[in-house]
């Protein structure tokens, strides 16, 4: 291979990476299923060593396990795994809460307020898909006005492992009404550049979804 041509597969892979995980959190791949090379080389487009590459990636974020002499598979992640997953949250997205208060600009505060209506519009509207999607946008915004890159290369990648059981949550009867007030509640203490009351807010969150976790079948 040409070192232009290197060059060209390394720009390419992390987009690769990108849509192979993309592929795998919305159901593409299901949780024990194989993935075999030459097929996901044809799917994607790309040479099969830029797979294996993409694949390898993955399999350190947790999202797929290598298994010996027979390839790779999506690993599945057990609710059990998923509570887990969350209480390591916990102290991460308060944290992130924490200093998204203590950080939050005027034009900062402006974007989350015009943020905090929307979700309020969506559940009133009971738009389940346009609330996820605010939902991840409100956990984005928060990491990015915390500042604290660990924390938030952190939080990515547990929340990539936890992405299946949180979109059956989504899902859970009357899950959204009670979910919609408390990121209002995280929002509005950020508004109020309160640390403490941003800490606690996002602690009520996600032990709850803790408790959720641990009802499901």
């Amino acid at each position: 291979m040409s070192t232009t041509t290197e060059a060209t597969t390394e720009s390419l892979q992390p987009d690769l990476t990108d849509r192979i995980r993309g592929a795998i959190l919305s159901g593409d791949f299901a949780p024990h299923q194989r993935l075999i090379e030459a097929d996901i080389s044809a799917r994607f487009d790309a040479t099969r060593a830029a797979v294996r590459t993409a694949l390898m990636n993955l399999a350190g974020e947790g999202l797929v396990e290598r298994l010996p002499n027979r390839g790779a598979r999506v690993r599945a992640i057990s609710v059990e795994e998923a509570i887990e997953i969350v209480e390591v949250r916990m102290g991460l997205e308060e944290l992130c809460a924490r200093k998204a208060a203590e950080n939050v600009s005027d034009e900062d505060a402006a974007g989350l307020a015009d943020l905090r209506e929307q979700i309020r519009s969506a559940v009133d509207a009971g738009d389940l898909v346009g609330y996820a999607t605010l939902n991840q946008e409100m956990d984005r915004r928060i990491r990015e006005l915390s500042g604290h890159a660990t924390a938030t290369q952190l939080l990515e990648r547990l929340h990539a492992q936890s992405a299946r059981h949180q979109f059956r949550l989504a899902y859970h009867p009357g899950r959204v009404s009670q979910s919609g007030p408390e990121h209002i509640a995280i929002i509005d203490a950020v508004l109020a550049r309160d640390p403490d009351a941003a800490a606690d807010a996002t602690r009520r969150h996600l032990q709850g979804i803790v408790r959720l976790l641990s009802e499901l079948p």
